[in-house]
């Protein structure tokens, strides 16, 4: 029995390999089908590399003029979508040498003169990333920006804080809003910490150990918008920590919108009714006619375990590989792609819902009311007017709290008798902070409840924004 055909070594492999390989390793091997999104980081990073070697006089200002007049066919051509892709040539970066090599023939070939794969998609990965960065904080801006007019629009729209689900204090929509902006707002500054730490160009480590032409990688590097060379030609080919990096900056916030959704889903309840999502947002029952379901709510919930899957899944493929480069690093952009997708698509349907929202003042005011939330406002009064200690004002408010349960009453709708029968110190002033709208216009402290506090903060992440 005679093996079956192999196909032609890839010619840019070189003579090593002149048996070929199975259809299965080609197919194992390639990574085409999603690295080709990096063509314009790796024409971009060519280019780079040509003027740097001509300059360098590493090549000729003609083989230099052929090269750039190349890539720039090879990158009219992908635009157009004429741009023919094979699994044979494996990935992007063979696939542009190649092309380029059919449109100008033998100056395509001293391109890779002082370069290696693997710098060259290490730099082209970075900068895949470093504008994915860039898009993750533009997202981010524009949900801060829905949710400040959320928050400007409802600065005094009283409603129950929670603890553990249960109402524990008032506050007000304006302040639970802001919580998000607060949140998001680190987000931003994760990526902005990111975007800063990765800004470092490999182009010019070569394979690994650098090379013997006298390369300009400053040049490169400023050419490609990065602050400087990376400092070590084996860290440049071997780390992926700025994908890792990236990823995890995409979980958290990924965590923070599953967050706000679960709580939209909660509120655009009928149990809840605290808002309404607009029709853009919401979809029907197929059986049931009444229903408005809150689907892109859930679905952002749900894209949060898929991007954390993605930081996982890097983290697994990096944690035991030695210096330098290993195949296995061709699995470190499924991973991105998939969470940059995924974060623009929620951080945008996330924006346009809160934007649209609806909000129940009603609703939200009767259940701020409800469940004896301003019972610490009267510990508190019983402590600043009455001058008890706490544990005993404490005490105190729990019997008033049981004695409203008995009467089925709000602790504001007790007389001053059954106040002084239980606390003679406690005279008609504890009224004052016994309503919702006196509690929250109390909360005065820094990052407090308080309209006036959350006024300033809205103008502070305003001028943030800005």
């Amino acid at each position: 029995m005679t093996d079956k055909p192999r196909r032609d070594a890839n010619a840019l492999w070189g003579g090593r390999f002149a048996g070929g390989h199975a259809e299965i390793m080609e197919r194992i091997n390639a990574s085409i089908d999603f690295d080709r999104r990096l063509h314009a980081e790796d024409i971009a990073g060519s280019r780079a590399h040509c003027n740097m070697l001509v300059t360098q006089g590493i090549l000729t200002a003609d083989d230099g003029h052929a090269i750039l007049k190349g890539l720039d066919q090879v990158e009219a051509e992908i635009a157009a979508g004429t741009f023919s892709y094979s699994a044979a040539r494996e990935d992007i970066h063979m696939h542009v040498e190649a092309r380029l090599a059919e449109i100008i023939g033998e100056p395509a070939g001293r391109l890779h003169t002082a370069r290696s794969r693997n710098d060259q998609v290490a730099t082209d990965f970075r900068i895949w990333v470093r504008g994915a960065l860039d898009e993750l904080t533009a997202g981010l801006a524009e949900l801060q920006r829905a949710l400040l007019s959320q928050a400007e629009a409802h600065v005094d729209a009283v409603m129950p804080g929670f603890t553990h689900l249960q109402s524990a204090q008032p506050v007000t929509f304006g302040h639970h809003m802001m919580a998000y902006v607060e949140m998001f707002a680190r987000d931003a500054g994760r990526a902005a910490d990111c975007r800063r730490r990765m800004n470092e160009c490999p182009l010019g480590a070569a394979a690994l150990a650098g090379t013997s032409f006298p390369i300009d990688r400053e040049a490169t590097s400023k050419a490609l918008g990065f602050d400087r060379p990376m400092a070590n030609s084996m860290d440049a080919v071997a780390s992926r920590d700025f994908a890792i990096e990236y990823l995890a900056t995409a979980a958290i916030c990924a965590t923070h919108l599953s967050r706000l959704a679960e709580e939209i889903v909660n509120w655009s309840s009928a149990q809840f009714g605290f808002v309404r999502l607009s029709d853009a947002f919401s979809t029907g029952s197929s059986i049931m006619p009444q229903k408005r379901n809150p689907d892109a709510a859930e679905l952002i919930r749900a894209k949060a375990g898929r991007v954390i899957g993605d930081l996982n899944a890097l983290l697994i493929v990096m944690k035991g590989l030695p210096m330098t480069y290993s195949k296995d690093m061709q699995e470190d952009k499924e991973p991105v792609f998939e969470a940059a997708d995924t974060m623009a698509l929620t951080l945008a349907a996330m924006a346009g819902m809160v934007r649209d929202m609806g909000v129940n003042r009603d609703a939200m005011a009767a259940a701020a009311g409800a469940g004896f939330s301003t019972a610490t406002d009267l510990a508190d009064w019983l402590v600043r007017a009455a001058g008890l200690p706490f544990r005993q004002a404490h005490h105190v408010t729990g019997r008033l709290v049981a004695l409203a349960e008995q009467r089925g009453c709000d602790l504001a709708d007790l007389s001053l008798d059954d106040m002084t029968g239980v606390e003679p110190a406690i005279t008609s002033d504890v009224f004052d902070v016994l309503g919702v709208g006196n509690s929250v216009r109390s909360r005065t402290s820094h990052g407090g409840t308080a309209p006036s506090r959350v006024r300033q903060a809205i103008a502070a992440a305003k001028a943030r924004l800005a």
